[in-house]
């Protein structure tokens, strides 16, 4: 399956319902568009309507649909799979888990932006 082949590595190290989400929606998007980045986004595009990203890899998200307003409006700003849709003490258990600091004191959009910055820490990480 040549979707196995281009998987990103946050993909890889999710659950096999991420992968298998990834895979087949990059497929078809590689048979209807062809190769190339936007197969890539329609895949992610998929993917982040169940999952989102936590640290270095996808997790399951507690409601199904877009990750954010980019998803839905095509304005092409997303959060990175980071689901800023989610409740705001959502946010903050996630910033818990991935060692923000000062979580506390910051705003629903100041979270995203902190976990999107711990996902991509940890995703560096895990690719060294």
């Amino acid at each position: 399956m040549p979707a196995r082949d281009e998987m990103p590595s946050t993909v890889a190290r999710s659950s096999e319902r991420a992968q298998e989400i990834w895979a087949k929606t990059h497929d078809s998007a590689v048979g209807t568009y062809g190769e190339g980045e936007r197969a890539h986004r329609t895949a992610f595009s998929a993917l982040k309507h169940e999952f989102e990203k936590v640290g270095d890899h996808w997790e399951p998200k507690e409601q199904w649909g877009p990750s954010d307003q980019g998803a839905t409006d095509r304005s092409g700003r997303t959060a990175g799979g980071v689901d800023a849709n989610a409740s705001k003490r959502h946010l903050y258990d996630l910033a818990k888990r991935l060692e923000v600091p000062g979580r506390s004191r910051m705003s629903k959009d100041e979270l995203v932006a902190a976990i999107q910055r711990a996902n991509a820490r940890e995703t560096r990480r895990a690719r060294e």
